[in-house]
């Protein structure tokens, strides 16, 4: 008897996964309802008894986790960024190694905004207070200056056994955000900042995802709607699809250097609110990946319209040191916000981000970066220390890095002059590139590049023939992949196809960093140049 049983408990179970598999609930994507899977019941029992294989002669019921089995949502989440592109360029580079002739001797990655990889260098100051961090026994040693053991000395003390492989606070180590709020302070004219509403984070990209995660409630047309720029960093949508959030995506004006119309935050908002609950708006001021630098009267604008429509702001805020073109200014939502005065400033909710991986800094693999809440309910904000609380807290290299970059050396201390001189060449260095990389493309028939005002980035838009989409048509491509993924095997130049940022119907664009030292970037906007010649030639 016992036999039988044991014989049929499998089946079962076998029948019962299919019936609840099946009869599951209705799933809500992007605001749209999805069907239940319909696939028969056969089909399901067949999949169950090929995963039930024999291993060594031992019944096997298959993987615990598979992607028929996984959260849906991770497969729904795409990062252009670090995509398919940069995999192929990663096997390229092996393919050099190991002696396959290519038509190039190595991969440029331009792709990704990583200063120090493209060959920047670490601001001095930085790395001596690091390093002393690091390895307090060198507070010792003369050769490094008193202005650096002293930060080294105050961040050591802050830290648990004073040192800084002990976890510190949740929120942050407190004397960092006490300067992260004086350098707040000093960089909006004064405007007060509350030490206990900085969050520091690993990067700016957890704190932007934390908030996203407080933000993203309710089911079906009460769904969190998130407001997200196009083109856009792909940190967005892809948090979004994790989350299970619906990605309202409003356009930037390409004509208008990349700017952004309130009309169009109407008409996208709107429209979303047939199908989910809009919430949030996030802006990238500079922005990434299209460069431009938000006027003081948008921001207001934005603001007026964040308060008129009660929506949540999300200012990111990372390239705010990476300003070039003239004329451009960089103006802090949280600086506006509060000149418009109390009825903005005492009822519009936002988080503000910054990072130490942009600007000059360029200091990517530290991941230090902080937020700074507004306006936000006290319940909230004990419910936002809870969750980063789970993390234990942020790398603590990273927020020393960070508290240097808040407070850096200043007039009267040693290492003042070389950090001045350091800060100034890599900005002036930045802006240079940016001027180069637009004049350069706008040489070259079927490429329009916008002027780069800010950010470490260009968008340029590509025109490509009916000959060439239907090409990568055939290949199972979207075109400016296609054209990517041609420049890579034929120049050995990594780009982002615009398609993974998101791009107007019909056109076609890529983002390639500008950081790259100049007379490599030369070398990358000549060979793209050249290729875009020759790729319009061959399609024609």
């Amino acid at each position: 008897m016992a036999e039988i049983y044991s014989d049929l408990i499998p089946r079962v179970c076998v029948h019962l996964s299919v019936f609840f598999y099946v009869s599951g609930p209705e799933s809500d994507i992007g605001g749209k309802r999805r069907a239940p899977d319909r696939t028969t019941t056969t089909t399901k029992i067949k999949k169950k008894k090929m995963s039930q294989q024999t291993v060594n002669g031992v019944p096997s019921r298959g993987k615990v986790l598979t992607l028929d089995n996984m959260n849906p949502n991770v497969k729904r989440v795409e990062y252009a960024v670090r995509g398919p592109i940069v995999q192929r360029a990663v096997q390229i580079e092996k393919e050099l190694k190991e002696g396959v002739k290519k038509p190039f001797s190595e991969v440029i990655k331009a792709n990704i905004g990583d200063a120090h990889a493209m060959g920047q260098k670490p601001i001095t100051f930085l790395r001596q207070v690091l390093a002393l961090c690091s390895y307090p026994e060198l507070l010792e040693d003369n050769k490094f200056p008193e202005d650096a053991k002293k930060r080294a000395k105050r961040i050591l003390q802050a830290c648990g056994g004073h040192s800084i492989g002990a976890y510190s606070a949740s929120q942050g180590i407190e004397c960092v955000r006490q300067d992260v709020a004086r350098y707040i302070e000093k960089r909006d004219g004064g405007i007060s900042s509350n030490p206990d509403n900085i969050y520091l984070s690993t990067g700016a990209s957890d704190a932007i995802v934390t908030m996203l995660k407080l933000l993203v409630c309710g089911e079906g047309r009460d769904r969190t709607g998130v407001m997200i720029s196009i083109p856009q960093y792909p940190l967005y949508s892809a948090a979004l699809a994790d989350l299970g959030a619906v990605q309202v995506s409003y356009y930037l004006d390409e004509d208008k250097c990349w700017s952004l119309d309130v009309a169009e935050l109407r008409r996208s908002l709107n429209a979303a609110r047939q199908h989910c609950n809009p919430r949030v708006l996030c802006i990238i001021n500079p922005g990434n990946p299209t460069g431009q630098v938000q006027s003081r009267q948008c921001i207001e604008d934005v603001i007026r319209f964040a308060k008129e429509e009660h929506l949540f702001l999300m200012a990111d805020e990372v390239y705010q040191d990476n300003v070039y073109a003239e004329g451009c200014k960089f103006h802090s939502f949280k600086k506006v916000l509060f000149e418009m005065g109390p009825e903005y400033s005492s009822t519009v909710e936002m988080a503000s981000f910054h990072s130490t991986s942009k600007c000059y800094m360029g200091e990517c693999g530290f991941r230090g970066g902080y937020m700074e809440i507004i306006n936000m309910d006290p319940e909230v904000k004990a419910q936002l220390t809870k969750l980063v609380s789970v993390r234990l807290c942020p790398p603590v290299p990273g927020q020393a890095l960070l508290d240097l970059v808040v407070n850096p050396p200043q007039p009267d201390e040693p290492s003042y002059t070389t950090f001045m001189k350091e800060r100034t060449v890599v900005l002036a260095d930045l802006a240079e590139k940016a001027r180069l990389t637009e004049q350069i493309f706008n040489k070259v028939p079927g490429i329009t590049c916008n002027p780069v005002q800010g950010a470490m980035y260009t968008f340029p838009r590509i025109t490509l023939s009916q000959k060439a989409i239907d090409k990568a048509k055939e290949e199972g491509q979207v075109p400016d992949m296609f054209y990517c993924m041609k420049l890579l095997e034929e120049e050995g130049i990594c780009l982002v196809p615009g398609s993974g940022f998101g791009q107007r119907e019909g056109t076609f664009h890529f983002r390639m960093t500008i950081l790259p030292p100049t007379e490599k970037l030369k070398v990358v906007l000549h060979k793209i140049s050249e290729f875009h010649l020759r790729f319009t030639q061959e399609f024609s």
